[in-house]
């Protein structure tokens, strides 16, 4: 879009969680925002009450909707796009509300809009709460399925990475009871697919992926669960080595992260959502970045939640968001260059 600094959409966030907060941090973090110019799609009188309770820096310029299909070629520096999606009078900082959930969902859908009409070049998300959106009418469990449904994806994936681990998800939002049933050769070779292509675009080089079984000992030949080894886990990773693709498994997800097993391991392929948040929250909860595979634009997101108890309280750590800004800019500048090469 632009020969400068990539222009990342930021959108806010829950206004009741740590959103505000840490989208303020980042807008006052020159060492954060030295890759790519931040615009936080979120609400600019939220900000300005966050910034006076917190004793944080306001934002130094707002667009406003009327101004922005003009404004938005203009950006320099870092900015709010204020979507005037709810009041300080519609919620209490710190609790779950249907309307914070439902302008949490209108910050998205504006980032979605303006990342395919090229008016930004990437997104990166502040969290969201799935009660409160619900409660505001949203019918999406998260962020994934919301990029994957607006975007018209063909084929997505959640994929987690920081320097410890790296994993991509066959499932996610989803109750346990229902994982069997989502599980499909098909599905299971996509997302071996699309982290590959990922990994090795950031690593550099084709990477060696992992893929864990479902059941306890992988299934253990058919003995623990419904084969679903043998039914779709295996034929996925038969397909994928003669497509090309250095992959081992299933492995027992029990041993499948030991430090050996990581060090030698650029990512591993997960059934469900706790199989490898589990392990990367362990090892990486400040500095693990989501990000939503196979989308046309590019999205990534934090990897924690709204923290509702320290909410507004100058209490939050902002160094995944900055993490996060910092990947979608690298995704941004690399996608500028192969365009570039392309034309």
């Amino acid at each position: 879009m632009t020969d400068s600094l990539p222009r990342i959409a930021v959108t806010m966030g829950d206004p009741a969680g740590i959103g505000p907060e840490i989208c303020l941090r980042l807008l006052a973090e020159e060492t954060a925002t030295s890759q790519c110019i931040p615009v936080v799609f979120g609400d600019a009188a939220v900000l300005n009450a966050c910034a006076e309770m917190t004793g944080l820096p306001a934002p130094k310029r707002v667009i406003t909707k009327a101004e922005w299909p003009g404004a938005h070629r203009q950006i320099d520096s870092p900015a709010v796009y204020d979507l005037a999606a709810i009041t300080m009078d519609d919620f209490t900082p710190g609790a779950i509300n249907g309307k914070t959930g439902y302008a949490s969902y209108r910050y998205i859908e504006e980032a979605i809009r303006a990342a395919l009409a090229g008016e930004i070049d990437g997104i990166s998300t502040a969290p969201i709460n799935k009660e409160a959106l619900f409660m505001g009418g949203v019918k999406f469990p998260g962020h994934t399925e919301i990029f994957a449904a607006k975007t018209e994806a063909k084929r997505a994936c959640m994929m987690l990475t920081s320097d410890e681990l790296t994993c991509g998800f066959v499932t996610t939002h989803i109750g346990y009871h229902e994982v069997p049933g989502r599980l499909t050769q098909e599905r299971i070779l996509d997302v071996i697919e699309l982290v590959a292509e990922a990994v090795g675009q950031l690593r550099g080089h084709p990477p060696k992926l992992v893929v864990n079984g479902l059941n306890p000992h992988a299934g253990e030949n058919g003995l623990f669960g419904q084969q679903e080894e043998e039914t779709f886990i295996i034929p996925a990773i038969e397909t994928a080595r003669k497509r090309g693709h250095q992959i081992e498994g299933p492995l027992p997800p029990d041993t499948a992260f030991l430090p050996r097993r990581r060090k030698e391991t650029d990512a591993f392929i997960c059934m469900y959502h706790d199989q490898g948040h589990i392990p990367l929250k362990m090892l990486a909860f400040d500095s693990a970045i989501n990000i939503t595979l196979g989308l046309p634009i590019i999205r990534t997101s934090v990897d924690h939640g709204t923290a509702l108890d320290i909410a507004w309280q100058a209490k939050a750590d902002a160094n995944s968001l900055y993490e996060s800004v910092r990947l979608a800019a690298r995704l941004a500048t690399a996608r500028q260059a192969e365009s570039s090469v392309a034309t």
